[in-house]
């Protein structure tokens, strides 16, 4: 498993969620990712949440099990370091992966001049290379005006447009370097923010029923659309999500809750089909009426107690803290997660990428590196700059070595 992606080293030169997501992605799988920030930072060193000591632990979270280089990117000499890096010979190598401009002497042409058979991976707002951020691409995905229960938008809080550019950018590189091993040619690869909403609300069927049905799906807050399924209160205070998809799971809700008989009613009287997903999607409001009297009568744990093995299709809403703190699934019970010493931390419980490969399981857990952590090392190894040489550099303030946290102080 160490191996799996092992002989390949990726530079990545990024900031905020979808590059550094891309590029973690392929350091979880093995592969060599170095990071390459400015000194002190890219602009994203900051961003909150913070550990007591100031240590992000957005940036922390998002860098994990990569190496870290610091150089002073706005000199010739910090350029043309990170040039040497990007474009060191050898099998493996020749991989950038940037959210960055492109432009000068990071830009496809001129790298590609000292690396024919370049990867470049670079993600843009959108395909004319314009700015744009999950939220700014999410406004106009037609999922906020669908969101909630009345007109005003709703800006749903998971970045998904990152997050699913992150992995089509891992996809695309893995795609890309297979080609290259086959012909021996690189290329550049683009992929815009924008067009990863697009593609998703075409795949989704929403492009295709506003084309066919000249439809716009309104908004109806927990409840799922063409199915049964929405939010029910306990007695306790807590809300679980129910739904049903297929007969087997519809018959299961009857049965766990004692109510089919009286479910079975609202078929006739509404002259649907219960049996069929559509037809519960209509009678939604008159099922619920049957069914919110019971998950108001039982707390979440009896709910949790009569649905254990019944086939029910049901979760629990749970805040972040109550995930950390309650969910088993979500603890080192979990072998995608384990425990590793983070820099300006401490301990800390982090993850590894959930893809779980059989006998060869997962690599390990690994934390992220303090800024600059790797830089002699990463220049020494790859570049083979002497000692002295790194030196110099040091005190001309071109390169930096590990940035220590307040904590360590």
């Amino acid at each position: 498993m160490a191996h799996l992606l092992g002989d390949i080293r990726v530079i990545e030169v990024s900031a905020f969620i979808a590059a550094p997501l891309g590029g973690m992605t392929l350091a979880q799988l093995g592969a060599d990712v170095i990071r390459i920030d400015p000194i002190g930072g890219n602009i994203d060193i900051g961003r909150w949440p913070l550990a007591p000591d100031g240590t992000s632990l957005y940036w922390a979270s998002l860098n994990k099990a990569k190496r870290s280089v610091a150089l002073a990117l706005n000199t010739p000499q910090g350029q043309e370091l990170a040039r040497a890096l990007i474009c060191a010979p050898g099998a493996g190598g020749g991989n950038l992966l940037t959210n960055l401009p492109a432009s000068g002497w990071m830009s496809y042409q001129k790298l590609s001049a000292y690396r024919p058979d370049l990867i470049m991976m670079r993600l843009t707002g959108t395909p004319a290379g314009g700015a744009a951020i999950d939220y700014t691409v999410n406004c106009a995905s037609g999922f906020p005006l669908t969101t909630g229960t009345g007109d005003d938008p709703v800006n749903h809080v998971l970045p998904a447009w990152d997050v699913a550019a992150a992995l089509y950018l891992s996809t695309g590189f893995l795609a890309a370097e297979r080609a290259r091993r086959a012909t021996g040619h690189g290329q550049e690869v683009t992929l815009a923010l924008s067009d990863v909403m697009l593609a998703t609300v075409s795949n989704l069927g929403y492009v295709a029923d506003v084309q066919v049905n000249d439809a716009v799906r309104p908004p109806l807050g927990n409840a799922l659309y063409g199915a049964f399924g929405r939010d029910f209160a306990t007695a306790d205070g807590r809300r679980i999500m129910l739904a049903a998809i297929s007969n087997r799971q519809w018959r299961a809700i009857g049965k766990a809750t004692g109510l089919a008989e009286r479910i079975a009613m609202i078929g006739p009287m509404m002259q649907v089909d219960l049996n069929t997903e559509g037809g519960r999607f209509q009678a939604r409001h008159a099922i619920a009426a049957v069914l919110e009297p019971w998950f108001a009568r039982h707390t979440l744990a009896e709910i949790g107690v009569a649905f254990e093995g019944s086939g029910v299709l049901w979760g629990p809403y749970q805040d972040f803290r109550q995930l950390v703190r309650d969910d088993p699934e979500c603890s080192a019970a979990n072998t995608m997660f384990g425990d590793v010493e983070q820099a300006g931390v401490g301990k800390l419980m982090v993850n590894t990428q959930p893809l779980n490969f059989g006998v060869a399981g997962r690599l390990p857990p690994a934390g992220a590196p303090r800024l600059g952590e790797h830089t002699e090392a990463v220049l020494t190894e790859i570049l083979g700059l002497p000692s002295t040489e790194y030196a110099r550099l040091h005190d001309a303030g071109v390169v930096a070595g590990p940035q220590r946290s307040r904590k360590d102080a």
